[in-house]
C-alpha cells in the first residue's frame, strides 16, 4: 500500500504561499509540481486542475484543500506526486464550509486508480484535527514530512 510520504515530494513543499487568491494558489502549486520533474506539461495540468475546480471546489472543511485533476494523466504525469503549500492567513478557496483555506495538497497521478487511492488517503489524513494543527505549526519542509510520516506509523 502506498504511503503519503512516498508521493509528497520534499522539493514540492512551500511553507508560505505568496498567492492571494484561488487562481494564484493553483498556479503556484502547479508550478511547484512542475519543479519536481514529475509532470511534463505544466499548462496542461493547470488546465485540468482548473476544470476540476469549475465543477466543484476541492476545498473541503477545516481549512484544507486538495486541488487535483479529475483523473489520472498518463501522458503528462510521470509518477504519482503531491506538493504541499501553506497560506497562514488563509485564502478564499470556495471551501464547503465557506471558511478560508490554509493547507493545500495538489495531487497529480498517471492513472485513475493511483489518483483515487491517493486522494482518499490524503482526505482521511487531512480530516484529523491534530494533523492539521501540526501542519500549521511546522516550521520547515522536513517538519511537514515528519508530520506525514508520524501519522503513517
Amino acid at each position: 500500500m502506498v504511503k503519503i510520504s512516498e508521493f509528497v515530494d520534499s522539493k514540492g513543499i512551500k511553507m508560505e504561499l505568496t498567492a492571494q487568491d484561488k487562481e494564484g494558489v493553483l498556479r503556484e502549486l502547479v508550478s511547484l509540481a512542475a519543479e519536481t520533474g514529475k509532470i511534463t506539461d505544466e499548462l496542461a495540468i493547470l488546465k485540468a486542475v482548473r476544470e476540476r475546480e469549475n465543477l466543484c471546489s476541492t476545498g473541503f472543511e477545516n481549512g484544507a484543500a486538495i486541488p487535483h485533476p479529475r483523473q489520472g494523466h498518463p501522458d503528462i504525469v510521470k509518477e504519482l506526486v503531491a506538493v504541499f503549500g501553506r497560506a497562514a492567513k488563509g485564502i478564499d478557496f470556495e471551501a464547503l464550509d465557506e471558511k478560508p483555506v490554509q493547507l493545500f495538497f495538489l495531487l497529480c497521478a498517471p492513472t485513475d486508480s493511483e489518483h483515487l487511492r491517493a486522494l482518499a488517503k490524503l482526505s482521511r489524513f487531512l480530516k484529523k484535527e491534530q494533523v492539521r494543527k501540526s501542519l500549521l505549526e511546522a516550521k520547515t519542509p522536513d517538519e511537514v514530512l515528519a508530520v506525514i510520516k508520524e501519522e503513517e506509523v
